[in-house]
């Protein structure tokens, strides 16, 4: 091709899905044939215009099918430079084909013409004689109004199915699933140290020619989210906006110069269309995409992804960070837990919640997300359970879909303990009686009429022949709690059904007494209350 035929500059397109010029060439009512150039299915057309310039080149926008009936074609064209000139200047301009009509100028379309089209490879259709110019430009319109409609739809659905993916037990990696899911390659989530913290799908370009495809992707990828990550003072920042697309793997910036860290960039690698989004302000977290592909709502999907990645990885808490790292380092000095509490932002009165997922053990992003739900930003990760430390009357606790809650009793900073120990019994009695949530304490009774102190004077005595060994004295709690049944208790603690009934044996016989009578059982039941 000659230097002339290089296209200059991407043309600005408009932002509507562009329509395959071979879906138009399957139109049957239109006889389209292709006749010249590349017969590239990754052909599109944005619009069709008609023009019979000698030069369309200063009314071309780029992305068009060119319709012409050949009215501007001098007699003596196919000896000399014409078509070759005329091509030119359209593949200059970025037009995408060029429809040559027969009839009624020329019975056929010219042979150098024909020659110009391979030569800089441009699609060149032929339109028969029944087929009009403005048939064609409607069948444009139609076909670009069923990819709107196509792609709005797919949008839709999208932002339907990561909503959904936000909500379950497992927030993060459903929403990365989601994502790598309706753009076909792979999503992931980088911490603010660079680190990978999860993703989901499979990286494109990893299986090809070679098999280095991928490593290569996903070095263009740290790359990307390590442009859009939130500037360290360094003055390293990209430009401004969106950064654009290089053939040289780098990210284009709009401004020429070092700026503010950009929101989002996007950028290719070995084929593979990659997209960094920058989560919330100034968290650190970065969203990557890789696709083999980029389509018109990718963006707009990936988008809404990173709009809930933002909210699951935020910081859904009334203080400060700062003021939370103070309030640990006096815990570990050895203030008082009362003392420490009002860094926190909460009120005197606080409980604390156990809570177990339906789904695999959580990891740290799942709890933040649990402990948003729940109003607080206090959460822990002990091994499948979650512990969250919540301000009592800032909302009532609720059921949280897809977590099975155990919640204590109100209590002050210096009870802490306790409230965590009954959380803790309230979470095994959920997961034994199949209830999403249980609360210690619900409703107050007769046991609440013998003063405290006397009742724990009472419960030392009785279970001192058990008190010795908490496997069994937890075994008996939950046994009591659970009406005498085996097997849930067997659930509840995690252990065999054996297992149960021989714990049971040997506090019968240690207590000596008969564990079948219900006077027993209650008077045993109180007094593990209060032990």
């Amino acid at each position: 091709m000659p230097d002339s035929a290089v296209p200059g500059p991407a043309p600005a397109v408009p932002p509507t899905p562009p329509v395959p010029l071979a879906a138009l060439l399957a139109r049957e009512d239109l006889g389209l044939r292709q006749i010249a150039g590349p017969p590239d299915s990754a052909t599109v057309i944005h619009w069709a215009h008609t023009s019979e310039m000698a030069d369309p080149y200063p009314y071309l926008l780029g992305g068009e099918l060119l319709l012409t009936a050949g009215v501007h074609v001098p007699e003596a064209a196919g000896s000399g430079t014409y078509f070759d000139d005329y091509v030119s200047r359209i593949v200059e301009a970025g037009g995408a084909a060029l429809g040559f009509g027969v009839a009624p100028v020329h019975d056929t379309v010219p042979r150098a013409l024909v020659v110009a089209c391979d030569d800089y490879g441009l699609p060149l259709v032929e339109v028969p004689p029944r087929t009009t110019f403005s048939a064609v430009a409607r069948a444009v319109w139609q076909l670009m109004a069923q990819a709107r409609h196509t792609e709005l739809r797919r949008v839709t659905e999208a932002q339907q199915s990561l909503a959904a993916a936000a909500a379950r037990p497992d927030p993060v990696p459903s929403v990365l699933r989601q994502l790598a899911q309706r753009v076909g390659g792979r999503a992931a989530l980088y911490a603010p140290d660079g680190g990978e913290v999860a993703s989901a799908g499979r990286m494109p370009g990893a299986r090809g020619a070679g098999g280095g495809g991928g490593g290569e992707v996903s070095g263009a990828l740290a790359g990307l989210v390590a442009v859009v990550r939130p500037a360290t003072g360094n003055g390293s920042g990209a430009g401004t906006g969106t950064g654009g697309v290089s053939a040289g793997g780098g990210v284009s910036s709009g401004t020429g110069g070092s700026g503010p860290t950009p929101s989002s960039a996007s950028d290719t690698a070995a084929g593979v269309h990659l997209a960094a989004y920058a989560l919330g302000t100034g968290q650190g977290f970065v969203l990557g995409v890789a696709a083999p592909r980029r389509d018109p709502g990718d963006h707009t999907i990936a988008s809404v992804g990173a709009v809930l990645l933002s909210l699951l990885t935020g910081e859904h808490q009334s203080s400060t960070g700062a003021a939370r790292s103070s309030a640990l380092v006096r815990l570990l000095l050895g203030a008082a837990p009362e003392e420490v509490a009002p860094l926190l932002g909460g009120d005197e009165r606080w409980v604390v919640v156990h809570a177990r997922p339906d789904g695999p053990a959580p990891d740290a992003v799942t709890a933040s997300a649990l402990g948003a739900a729940l109003g607080s930003a206090l959460v822990d990760v002990d091994g499948d359970v979650v512990r969250v430390l919540v301000p009592a009357g800032h909302r009532e606790l609720a059921v949280q879909q897809g977590w099975t809650c155990g919640v204590s009793a109100p209590v002050g900073p210096q009870e802490w303990a306790s409230a965590d120990t009954q959380a803790g019994r309230a979470l095994s009695r959920a997961r034994a009686t199949r209830a999403r949530l249980v609360r210690h304490g619900e409703h107050q009774g007769l046991a609440d009429l013998v003063p405290p102190t006397e009742a724990a004077a009472h419960a030392r005595t009785l279970l001192a022949p058990i008190t010795a060994n908490p496997a069994l004295t937890e075994t008996l709690r939950t046994w009591l709690s659970l009406h005498g049944s085996w097997d849930r208790t067997a659930v509840a603690l995690s252990v065999h059904r054996n297992t149960v009934r021989q714990r049971i044996a040997r506090c019968a016989t240690l207590l000596s007494t008969d564990l079948d009578d219900p006077d027993v059982r209650m008077e045993l039941w109180f007094a593990l209350r209060h032990a």
